[in-house]
């Protein structure tokens, strides 16, 4: 297993073979469907799902800060209390469910792995409160992590680029293994 301070780019060549094999099989065994949805507990059980054996912190909450380029991610000191926050938001519409799903990135409860995690924990709320998920075959890459870049802003440019995305075929081996692929796709 690697931990975050010796992660090498033999070791993230391994980790980028190997987790997309672990999501396919996460659902694939069908226990997409027993973790919990829209909590912190679900999104942790999934990341140990696709990371388990590759990090040593598969799963587990992040204790040190992190950024991306200028963003800053919620502070470790606080992110307990940000995230309790975020389980509580509402998830019965599709603009609730995309606040939840940004706010939960700015969280960013995890040193690696975030993005890939969250994007099944977001399908997850979809199709629970929807009966929707988005085909990520569909989304940009650019665009995509554009309107995710200023997501915190305004959430409606990411809202507008998923929505004609959507769709109801939510059991469709097809579209969900296309979107792993593309999901995976984003992190490169």
């Amino acid at each position: 297993m690697r931990s975050w301070s010796r992660i090498w780019i033999s070791d993230m060549q391994e980790i980028d073979k190997s987790s997309p094999a672990k999501a396919r099989e996460l659902y694939e065994s069908g226990r997409v469907h027993g973790c919990e949805v829209g909590t912190t507990r679900g999104l942790q059980q999934i990341h140990r799902a696709l990371f388990e054996g590759l990090y040593d912190f598969a799963g587990e909450i992040r204790q040190l800060n992190i950024s991306k380029g200028n963003f800053r991610f919620a502070n470790s000191l606080y992110l307990k209390e940000a995230l309790a926050a975020v389980e509580k938001m509402p998830e019965g519409t599709y603009e609730e469910i995309i606040h939840k799903y940004v706010e939960m990135n700015v969280c960013h409860t995890f040193m690696e792995g975030n993005g890939r995690a969250t994007r099944i924990w977001l399908d997850m709320m979809l199709r629970k409160n929807l009966g929707r998920v988005v085909e990520w075959a569909k989304v940009d890459k650019v665009l995509y992590l554009q309107a995710m870049e200023r997501s915190p802003v305004n959430a409606l440019e990411l809202r507008e680029l998923l929505r004609p995305s959507l769709t109801e075929r939510v059991d469709d081996r097809e579209a969900i293994f296309k979107g792993i692929e593309q999901s995976y796709f984003y992190e490169t």
